[in-house]
């Protein structure tokens, strides 16, 4: 539960950054004002960490999944004190990184897209922060989750208690929605990775953040449902929170 919460924070604080970006672009392009003002490159920085923890909050579900499969028997990762710790490092990761391109004047005022944000080109910045935002995180949930897949399926053709296999099998479902809810940032995201690439060889289109920010802001609206709808425990608390019956809807059509 206690990553649950983590990523549900993190969409909040992604979210709530895109909206106050927008908000201040719109106010912008009303009053056609063409010059930042002082929070444009904080707000610029905020875009990397808050994206890096969504990433990562991810990454923190899946290593947990792999290590309940394939080490059961360690209860180390199962303590929440543990995990709480893991989760502070990965937001201490994703704070200090983005805060060098600061104070090296890489976050810059885009007058076009109304932005402070890393100019994309085949530079040692954008390299970076592609790697350590986005590449990194997702390939190592993907790759943790196809070595589950693998697991799974060799444990199906041994003769091994069922209890375990049910076990394997339940943690791996839970990973299978966690890859879903990746997919679903890599799929809208993958205009902002398409401008970075072609920034290699050519100058992306004259509007590529507002283009590629619009995806952005789809994201975090549909994986907050998707993430309600996979997980149960947080369901259930919502229900009880409201004080849904889950008979409620079938004895009022009867």
């Amino acid at each position: 539960m206690i990553l649950v919460a983590n990523s549900c924070l993190a969409i909040l604080l992604c979210s709530s950054n895109l909206l106050w970006m927008n908000i201040i672009t719109l106010h912008n392009d009303i009053k056609q004002i063409e010059s930042p003002d002082s929070l444009c490159i904080f707000r610029g920085y905020l875009t990397y960490v808050t994206f890096a923890l969504n990433n990562y909050s991810f990454l923190s579900s899946a290593f947990h999944r792999y290590l309940s499969i394939l080490y059961s028997t360690c209860l180390f990762w199962q303590f929440k004190s543990n995990q709480f710790l893991f989760i502070c490092c990965t937001w201490i990761f994703a704070i200090l990184f983005p805060m060098a391109f600061i104070f090296t004047g890489d976050i810059i005022y885009n007058i076009d897209n109304q932005i402070c944000q890393v100019i994309l080109s085949f530079s040692f910045p954008i390299i970076f922060l592609s790697i350590f935002v986005y590449f990194m995180p997702v390939l190592f949930t993907m790759l943790i989750y196809w070595k589950l897949i693998l697991y799974v399926k060799e444990m199906s053709r041994r003769v091994i208690s069922t209890n375990v296999l049910f076990r394997a099998q339940r943690e791996l479902k839970m990973v299978r929605r966690t890859v879903i809810l990746l997919l679903i940032l890599i799929t809208i995201g993958f205009p902002y990775a398409i401008f970075i690439f072609m920034s290699f060889f050519t100058s992306p289109p004259l509007y590529h953040f507002r283009i590629a920010y619009i995806f952005a802001a789809t994201s975090v609206t549909c994986v907050p449902v998707a993430l309600f709808q996979f997980t149960d425990p947080l369901k259930a608390f919502v229900i009880s929170k409201l004080n849904i019956r889950p008979n409620a809807i079938g004895l009022t059509a009867a």
